[in-house]
């Protein structure tokens, strides 16, 4: 038998109770797949796997794949993304068994992948590809159990496409990241907002007046560069795409590279998926007192280790602002460890776009389910209906109309010879 939980404290759950069913209020297109799941029981019986963040957004997508009939285990898919009380209610209130502590080190963090892994899910639902890479290297003789999976972010896909192109994929994955309804909500919307949330919360520092980097200019980053704008923030952006690069000029931003940008950048911000985005060239022109985060998925796109090495001090100014000094007397701030700051030191992005995307991914998960043995080892697009389904769901909710192409139109739309 399986470990049916190891979280941080039960007596919370009253208090994650209360903000679990706060975040449902803004859920309206994910209660209303709940309430089909709970008359319909399409998922009654199959074992999910999740390795997400521990928020009050993701247990309203818990819930609905309980509703469902599934059997779910859930770990976190950051140490400090992890809301403890919400954990809780996770394992009194809904079943649901759950293996994440805010803080937890990196050996706990494995140890819980694999106490969801423990469970031998038949659906994967990552965040990330933690989930997906441990059971491709250390469980492959629970792969022939596994029907698919679902992945919801850049980071995690770029990862499971490397899978898929070497043949090392076991199993067929949908990329939730690129569905419409949630890379132009959820990660321009809800990273510019929930970025800065973050960063306010940890220093309290006015932003207006201040000049941001940005580097990346993705979805992600074009978000958060619009509502540092909004702000009242200088913008500069530092980009490896010349399409990007030129589409941040032309919205009125500076471009240019990491190490000239340093010379500038009073808060930086990292959104790109990779190593070492903020390096030793841009450390030795940083300007004293200069807060660097990350919102990127992973804690490698800051070189902390040149920190490390580099720095005569260390301090830690409150809990998640660490201070480090160098030779020279310049200090450099760091936020969250160099982790998703937005989850670290803010909660995430806000309910109401991450109903689009957690509509997505448990309607992939019942896709999965029916047309289990038809699809191949490799990584797919959200079918089009669903994603269409999910923004004509949340244009109803937020009681918004739009019109239907005639008869006529669609005519013309498919002929050449009118």
């Amino acid at each position: 038998m399986t470990q049916h939980c190891d979280i941080k404290d039960i007596n919370l759950a009253d208090a994650g109770l209360a903000r679990i069913m706060w975040a449902d209020r803004d859920m309206p297109v994910l209660a209303s797949i709940r309430e089909r799941f709970e008359r319909e029981k399409p998922l009654a019986g199959v074992r999910i796997g999740a390795c997400m963040h521990v928020t009050t957004e993701t247990a309203n997508l818990m819930r609905a794949l309980v509703a469902s009939g599934a059997e779910v285990a859930l770990c976190a898919s950051n140490p400090l993304s992890t809301q403890d009380d919400t954990a809780a209610s996770l394992v009194r209130d809904f079943g649901v068994k759950v293996f994440a502590i805010t803080g937890e080190d990196g050996e706990t963090y494995n140890r819980h992948i694999e106490a969801v892994l423990a469970t031998d899910p038949q659906i994967v639902m990552d965040d990330g590809a933690d989930l997906d890479t441990a059971l491709h290297t250390k469980f492959p003789e629970k792969l022939a159990n596994v029907i698919g999976g679902t992945e919801e972010t850049t980071t995690g896909v770029i990862r499971l496409m490397a899978m898929a192109a070497e043949g090392a994929l076991k199993y067929p994955v949908f990329n939730i990241n690129d569905a419409n309804t949630k890379h132009c909500f959820d990660n321009h919307y809800g990273t510019g907002q929930s970025t800065l949330d973050g960063i306010v919360r940890a220093t309290n520092r006015l932003m207006c007046g201040r000049t941001i980097v940005v580097s990346g200019y993705g979805y992600c980053g074009s978000g958060l560069a619009l509502r540092a704008k909004g702000m009242g923030m200088n913008v500069i952006v530092c980009e490896v795409d010349p399409l990007k690069a030129l589409e941040a000029h032309m919205e009125g931003y500076q471009v240019m590279p990491a190490a000239e940008a340093a010379k500038y950048a009073d808060v930086w911000v990292t959104v790109t998926g990779n190593c070492k985005v903020v390096d030793a060239p841009a450390f030795e022109n940083m300007k004293n007192g200069a807060i660097l985060c990350n919102s990127g998925h992973f804690d490698s796109e800051i070189n902390l280790t040149w920190l490390e090495e580099n720095c005569v001090k260390k301090e830690e100014i409150k809990p998640l602002v660490d201070e480090y000094t160098l030779a020279d007397g310049r200090t450099i701030i760091v936020l969250a460890q160099g982790r998703l700051v937005n989850l670290a030191c803010a909660e995430g992005h806000p309910a109401s776009v991450m109903d689009m995307s957690f509509a997505n991914q448990a309607l992939a998960a019942e896709y999965l389910y029916l047309h289990a043995g038809e699809l191949e080892n490799k990584v797919y697009n959200v079918p089009a209906e669903i994603d269409d389904g999910v923004a004509r769901v949340k244009l109803a909710t937020l009681g918004v109309k739009i019109d239907t192409l005639t008869e006529e139109q669609l005519a013309y739309m498919n002929s050449w010879n009118f």
